[in-house]
């Protein structure tokens, strides 16, 4: 232990102040610590907190003089997990730890939110390796003794602490991966679109922009004509004979001709797409052999796919593999497509490697199947791959292209408000597949209606309450919390956030509002002031009052389609939850608001007078469906989690419909901390609907019509429930039985009218198909053709203008010291991302030091990490690594300032891509 590295310590002892948590090293540090300064420490953590627990551990360690101390205290942090302080203590370059201090701030601010939305338990195994491995225990603990308002407290706590470079992205995956409503507002990249290739430096996970699109489901047990119950089916069924009518829909993809497959719902398309990749792959000789790729949109379809085609494949003697965003990072695109005959991606992948020039074009394979081929539109990354199809057919291309195939259950119409207008947007759907085939059922009509029931439609407007007490109230504490909201947007005074204040014109109780707080809670995000404490001061008040309107809004649309007890309730539990987490003057002062109502809100819930009229139109309807056949089953759909909670406590506690024994199916996305369903709850909620007779009927979000395989029932139930024509075809296709019955109840005759506009859409889209179908196959490719060609010219007259590169010789200094690094002119780039510099002169700025973890790159090998040589600098610059057969420093723009030769001006840039620096490319007989 030097006397500079004392110094030092004493130096950056606020980072280490805080990010350390003392406990958990004390037992590695016994040798210079005496038990009373432990017991010291403890207590200091105990009744101040642990900032001031670390502050004291510092000011006992600086004044230890025994030999040995400062090396302990290194290995104490690693055996405690503390891997970034470490480092950054051992090359004193703290440089990584403050860059996460904008993610603190951010997190700071969004705390309210992230306790009442993130359930902890759920994303604590993939955010584990960010927190040190007693932080994840105590975070358990808090759960298990004060509940997951108190746990979710527990864990902003930690990650505030944590010294992980990658933390901020792996909640952020975490996030996203639990479908959290969080992740919002919990934004990484400011830039996504513009994301840089992975560059050598970087030792984060990067992760691909998630779209969550409309998918139908994979109808796994419709892949044959076996008799067995849909109990029988699993992921892997095996295919049995095909109907007469999936062999009429494989006919002119058999013939090779692109074709836009369109049939209804559970009616088997997965099979069909299975006869036609066997076909197509049988017909390729032996030396020539075809390759196939099958695009699933979300990771369960992509899973289930995956086995499907594996046990269906395999056994015939092809190779099938997979690769979706999940295991992306740990094995090659190149090396999966070029050994296997069928890949199953989901379609980012393939988006990625052709960008990143992993596969070299579309023409590596033969067939192309996109499953959900409606969503071939906008920037969806179905259609960021036929635009690489479309660019290299009418570029005159000599590779061939592959066969495209596109499944579907409804091609939609758009905007279209007539038959011409639909055909149109049809027509730009399968210009955008380059399809010139729809292939529809047609000879063996009877036959699919046999498979796919169309149920009866019944529309029933229902009445709401006249007079509803429990709205007023609830609506007046919604008025007191806004005004207080409004009492900080004054605070703000010159600083204004877009549609933040206004308030008024938004109704209560509605999705419109809800959109509102989302928007205020975004605006908060960038939100700067000169005082850093009044500023988060501010936003954390702004989040908790709009934390607090949001769940009162969703406790009015309860209270609008359910019980007042329900609604009620609902806000108990969450007012309960509050009370048991950090509970502030702010809460305290929400709370006692609320409990002032508490009395008269109970009182009016219990009233009898104020029962939902709606239920008791839903009773009447289910109880005469199933005294006509007690046989049901039913699926009633509806808008919220919340309302599936409420309506089943409904079903459970009515002495005439419980016999109905409810299951329950919502979605995976985290709306607040109670909901949201894991992939094997849905799967257990579905195979007991399926198979225990008991349960008479699953109450669901659109998740049920969203890409989960349902058994057959005969009665589906929207309550308050309408979406777009694609919508409304994958419903009701859920009603698969014969003699099945759609009902829609709804007190808005906006709504029916909706509905109604669907039907109409529905009946125009397939009449424009079928007038599509009579055109003459030249004229329609000639019509596609057309649109392929103004859709290109626009698409390429608004392509992004890259900037003109600079091409004068600036200075690079470093951004600590600002000493001389080297010139603009030595800096050569390296596989289009790595920004390396040649000549000797350079050699002389920096000094190297071994990387704590080396790796390899495709044809770069990480050996050191590379600093400023300028003493008491040592300011980070990048690193050192063998390409090929040289060895080169690669440096980070971020490290450095540039200044202008000319005039001396210097600007800072965050990333390579913002400096247009003029790109020279490695050569290597520079380096001789």
């Amino acid at each position: 232990m030097s006397a500079e590295d004392r110094r030092s310590l004493h130096a950056f002892r606020d980072y280490v102040v805080k990010t350390l948590d003392p406990t958990y090293i004390l037992s590695h540090m016994a040798p210079w610590f005496k038990d009373d300064e432990v017991q010291h420490i403890q207590a200091e953590k105990n009744n101040k907190g642990t900032m001031e627990a670390a502050s004291l551990f510092l000011k006992f360690l600086l004044e230890r003089q025994e030999e040995g101390w400062f090396r302990g205290f290194l290995d104490a942090l690693g055996h405690a997990g503390y891997s970034g302080l470490y480092e950054a203590i051992e090359t004193w370059d703290f440089q990584k730890i403050e860059s996460l201090e904008e993610y603190r701030s951010l997190l700071k601010r969004l705390q309210p939110e992230f306790k009442t939305t993130v359930n902890p338990k759920d994303i604590l195994p993939e955010i584990s390796q960010c927190l040190i491995s007693q932080e994840c225990e105590e975070i358990i603990q808090v759960c298990s003794n004060k509940g997951l308002m108190a746990g979710a407290e527990k864990m902003v706590e930690c990650l505030l602490r944590s010294d992980k470079e990658n933390w901020p992205k792996t909640l952020k995956l975490a996030l996203e991966m639990e479908e959290s409503k969080f992740s919002e507002l919990w934004i990484v990249d400011k830039d996504a679109k513009n994301v840089e290739p992975k560059v050598l430096e970087d030792d984060e996970m990067e992760t691909s922009d998630i779209q969550i699109f409309y998918k139908e489901e994979s109808e796994c047990q419709n892949l044959s004509q076996s008799s067995s119950p849909p109990s029988a089916a699993s992921p892997t069924c095996r295919p049995l004979k095909p109907r007469n009518y999936q062999l009429e829909l494989t006919l002119p993809a058999k013939e090779g001709k692109n074709t836009l497959i369109c049939a209804p719902t559970g009616c088997g398309k997965t099979l069909v797409s299975l006869l036609i990749c066997e076909h197509h792959l049988k017909k390729f000789p032996q030396e020539r052999k075809g390759k196939v790729v099958f695009f699933a949109i979300q990771l369960p379809l992509y899973e289930q796919q995956k086995s499907i085609f594996s046990d269906y494949f395999e056994k015939l003697g092809y190779k099938v593999a997979g690769i979706s965003g999940v295991t992306a990072e740990t094995v090659s695109v190149e090396q999966i497509v070029e050994n296997n005959d069928i890949i199953i991606l989901t379609p980012q992948i393939l988006v990625n490697s052709l960008r990143n020039g992993t596969l070299p074009s579309l023409s590596v394979f033969t067939l192309m199947i996109f499953d959900e081929c409606h969503n071939t539109g906008k920037n969806h990354p179905y259609n960021m791959i036929m635009f690489n199809y479309i660019d290299q057919k009418l570029g005159g291309s000599s590779d061939p292209l592959p066969q495209v195939i596109g499944l579907t259950a409804s091609v939609g119409t758009g905007d279209a408000k007539n038959t011409k207008e639909a055909m149109e947007y049809i027509c730009k759907l399968c210009a955008s597949l380059d399809t010139a085939v729809i292939a529809t059922v047609k000879d063996n009509l009877e036959e699919l209606e046999e498979v796919a029931y169309k149920p009866q439609k019944f529309f029933r407007k229902v009445e709401s309450r006249t007079t509803d007490r429990f709205k007023c109230i609830i609506s007046q504490l919604m008025r007191e919390t806004e005004s207080l909201a409004k009492s900080i947007f004054d605070e703000l005074g010159t600083v204004t956030l877009e549609n933040v204040s206004q308030i008024q014109n938004r109704s209560f109780g509605t999705q419109k509002y809800e959109q509102w707080i989302v928007s205020v809670q975004k605006a908060c995000m960038v939100v700067q002031l000169p005082d850093k404490d009044e500023e988060s001061r501010i936003c954390k008040a702004l989040y908790l009052y709009t934390s607090h309107l949001r769940k009162y809004n969703d406790a009015l649309m309860i209270n609008e389609h359910a019980r007042m007890k329900d609604a009620l309730d609902y806000l108990k539990d969450f007012f309960a939850d509050v009370r048991s987490a950090g509970f502030d003057e702010t809460e305290q002062d929400l709370t006692r608001r609320f409990e002032e109502k508490l009395k008269e809100l109970e009182s009016v819930s219990m009233d009898l007078s104020n029962e939902n009229p709606k239920l008791k139109d839903l009773s009447f309807i289910l109880q005469e469906e199933y005294h006509l056949n007690p046989e049901s089953r039913t699926i009633l759909f509806v808008k919220t989690r919340a309302l599936v909670d409420a309506l089943k406590k409904w079903i459970e506690e009515n002495s005439e419909l419980s016999f109905l024994n409810p299951g329950i199916l919502t979605g995976r996305g985290k709306t607040n901390q109670n909901t949201g369903m894991t992939l094997p709850a849905q799967k257990c909620a579905l195979d007991a609907f399926r198979t225990d007779g008991d349960k008479k009927i699953l109450i669901a979000t659109s998740v049920a019509d969203e890409g989960i395989d349902i058994a057959e029932c005969n009665l589906v139930i929207l309550y308050e429930y309408v979406g777009n024509v694609i919508r409304m075809i994958q419903t009701r296709g859920r009603g698969r039985a014969k003699g099945s019955k759609c009902f829609l109840l709804t007190s808005n005759a906006d709504v029916i009218e909706k509905e109604k506009i669907n039907i109409y859409k529905e009946n125009m889209m397939n009449e424009s198909i079928l007038r599509l179908q009579t055109w003459n196959e030249a004229v329609f490719k000639e019509k596609i053709l057309q649109i392929q060609m103004q859709e290109k010219f626009i698409r390429d007259s608004q392509a992004k203008v890259e900037p003109v590169p600079d091409k004068e010789n600036k200075k690079l200094l470093c951004r600590k010291c600002k000493g001389f690094a080297c010139y603009t002119a030595d800096i050569r780039v390296v596989e289009d991302c790595h920004y390396a510099v040649v000549g000797d002169a350079f050699r002389k700025c920096y000094v190297s030091k071994l990387h704590p973890k080396p790796k390899t790159y495709g044809h770069f090998e990480k050996k050191a990490k590379i600093f400023c040589a300028r003493e008491n600098c040592c300011h980070d610059w990048g690193i050192h690594v063998k390409y090929k057969t040289f060895e080169i420093p690669v440096i980070k723009i971020e490290s450095f300032v540039v200044e202008d030769i000319a005039t001396g001006a210097q600007k800072l840039y965050a990333k390579w891509r913002d400096f247009p620096i003029e790109k020279i490319p490695f050569d290597a007989t520079e380096m001789s």
